[in-house]
Formats: C-alpha cells, structure tokens, sequence
C-alpha cells in the first residue's frame, strides 16, 4: 500500500505541476489561461480572472503540499487534489451542456475542444487522488528499488495524462472549434503540439 500510495502522489503531483506551470510559464500564459475560462461561460466575466486566479493558486498550493514529506501533508494534499479535479470536473461538464468550445487550457496550448474527455479524465484522477490519500496511512518500510519503481510509475503516468489530448487526437480526432478550418487533418500548431511526445 505505501508503494501504491507514492505512485499516486506522484501521478497527481506531477499532474498538477504541469498544470501549474504551463499557466505561469510565460508572460501569456495565465492571460490565455483566463480568457478560456471566460470562453467556457459558467462564470460572469466579473468572476472569470479571481477564480483563473484561485485555481492556479490551488494547484501551487497542492504542488507544496505533495512535495513535502510526511504522510499529514501527503494526505492534505491529495485530498484538496481530489477536491479542485471534482471541481474542474463540475465546471468542464456545464461548459460542454451549454455548448462551449474552448480549447483546454488544462496543460498550456492544446486546442482539443473542451469535451466529455475531459470530464472522465478529471473524475478519475479525483478517485486516483482519493485512493492515494486511503493509502498514505498504511504502516511499513519501502525498500529503495520499491520506492524508485513507484516514482517512475508514477511519473510516467502523469506524462501519460498531460499527454492524452494529443495522443488520443491521434486516434479520435475531436471536432474542430467552430469557425476553424481544421477538419481532419492535423494544422501546422497541431502538429508542434504533439511533436515533443516521441
């Protein structure tokens, strides 16, 4: 269990990095970070930059709290990970009911169309998030070559779910934004997106 328990606080820690950075990353960044929330339409605009805001903030704080030892700040923050995904979940899924098409700005600069993806995505890496902090209370020692096969596990998995817009764009193309020529055939910024993948 306490192998199980790293993995996952390096899935979601890893996840939530690469969140946090992609919108702080460059001068842009949290400006295109906020105009895809204000595009998703669940929010008066008056509230759009506070909660952009908010939530970079939360997934910091949830970076902090993962990265530090100790099982107390593990389980917090796995908890409050579980949290802002079920939120970003809720959030996602009335953006799509009311027929929004904004790119996901989850990961920086993917144009994949918010969609039920998306949703799923969120919703299993809350119940991951909650399976890790259940386990974070288990008693025992790791072993070295133990707890290096659970970082590397969970590292992996975690490129694995910033990647999975691209990678399943590969196979199940989403729709194009409206207005967009894109089709089928990836476009030249599609293509840079999903070259630093292999």
């Amino acid at each position: 269990m306490l192998y199980l328990a790293l993995m996952l606080r390096f899935l979601v820690g890893g996840v939530f990095l690469v969140s946090f950075l992609t919108k702080v990353s460059r001068r842009t960044s949290f400006g295109e970070f906020v105009a895809s929330v204000r595009g998703m339409r669940i929010l008066p605009d008056t509230r759009v930059a506070p909660v952009a805001a908010a939530v970079v903030a939360s997934e910091f704080l949830i970076c902090l709290l993962l990265a530090v030892p100790g099982q107390r700040a593990t389980l917090v923050g796995l908890v409050l990970a579980a949290g802002a995904l079920l939120s970003f979940a809720l959030g996602i899924a009335g953006a799509v009911r009311r027929g929004a098409r904004e790119p996901c700005r989850c990961f920086g600069v993917s144009r994949t169309p918010l969609g039920h993806r998306h949703v799923v995505r969120n919703v299993t890496l809350a119940a991951l998030a909650l399976a890790g902090a259940a386990a974070c209370s288990a008693d025992g020692r790791m072993s070295t070559g133990g707890t290096a096969v659970a970082l590397a596990a969970g590292l992996l998995l975690a490129w694995l779910v910033v990647a999975s817009d691209p990678i399943l764009d590969l196979f199940w193309p989403a729709p194009p934004p409206p207005g967009s020529a894109g089709g089928r055939r990836l476009s030249a910024a599609s293509k840079k997106e999903t070259s630093w993948l292999f």
